[in-house]
């Protein structure tokens, strides 16, 4: 299996749309929308926006409050709002939720693509899916004033998300996970947004987080083109060259 080391985080990945490389003349490009998942922050996509902004496409890379699936889903419709032109809605994770429940008839989606991501069906809910994947995370809950939220207790954080990583990325990645709220995977899904828009998904064989037998069942439901790559949960960081073709194709 190939693997590489990623860029440092920081560098490239932001919430402001920014355009690289060299466009073809005359031929507008969909902006990418990148939407992270729980245990991650918008920095984890930075070796994919860096290959994304090469190729000439312009990049936003959105900080997913992980508040709920309703909050959060507010949250990306009102940057999309700012967006003009068309958009490709990309969803790591949970994040694969958040773009399942947008109002496709609200906005100009041209396509979604799921990186290892949920894909549920409407009044289904992130907990209903992980239910099915094994072996259960390690979580930690914590009561904060938002009510509870979950973190992937550090000691299990690379075999269970990053297992594709060194040790030392695996251990600055447990550091920094973005804890997420109960309420992101209990509230169900409103939209299919997949119905109505071409799909493209990405499979992790080797993910330890969302097993693959799940993402293959949740892909098998939908009418969507898939490609399976052997990675860690942290595909993204692990293999972005796989990440950023399938996005690529998925933009064409």
């Amino acid at each position: 299996m190939q693997t590489q080391t990623p860029p440092p985080f920081l560098m490239t990945a932001t919430d402001d749309s920014a355009t690289g490389g060299s466009a073809d003349a005359g031929a507008p490009r969909p902006t990418i929308v990148l939407v992270h998942g729980a245990w991650a922050d918008s920095s984890s996509w930075s070796p994919v926006v860096e290959r994304l902004r090469a190729a000439g496409f312009p990049v936003r890379s959105i900080a997913n409050p992980l508040q709920g699936l309703d909050t959060d889903t507010a949250y990306l419709a009102s940057h999309l709002t700012a967006i003009e032109g068309p958009v490709v809605l990309v969803g790591h994770s949970y994040g694969g939720a958040v773009i399942s429940n947008i109002d496709p008839s609200a906005f100009d989606i041209t396509s979604l693509v799921y990186v290892a991501g949920f894909i549920p069906l409407k009044g289904e809910s992130v907990g209903d899916l992980a239910a099915q994947s094994t072996p259960p995370l390690p979580l930690v809950p914590v009561e904060v004033p938002g009510g509870v939220e979950v973190t992937i207790d550090p000691a299990g954080f690379r075999s269970a998300f990053a297992g594709d990583l060194d040790e030392a990325t695996a251990a600055d990645l447990a550091v920094a996970q973005r804890p997420a709220n109960v309420r992101a995977v209990s509230e169900p899904s409103v939209h299919e947004s997949f119905r109505s828009t071409p799909t493209w998904v990405l499979v992790t064989r080797q993910d330890q987080a969302i097993n693959v037998e799940l993402q293959r069942l949740m892909s098998g439901r939908i009418d969507a083109q898939v490609t399976e790559v052997d990675a860690s949960h942290a595909v993204m960081i692990s293999r972005p060259d796989a990440v950023a073709d399938l996005i690529t194709q998925a933009a064409r």
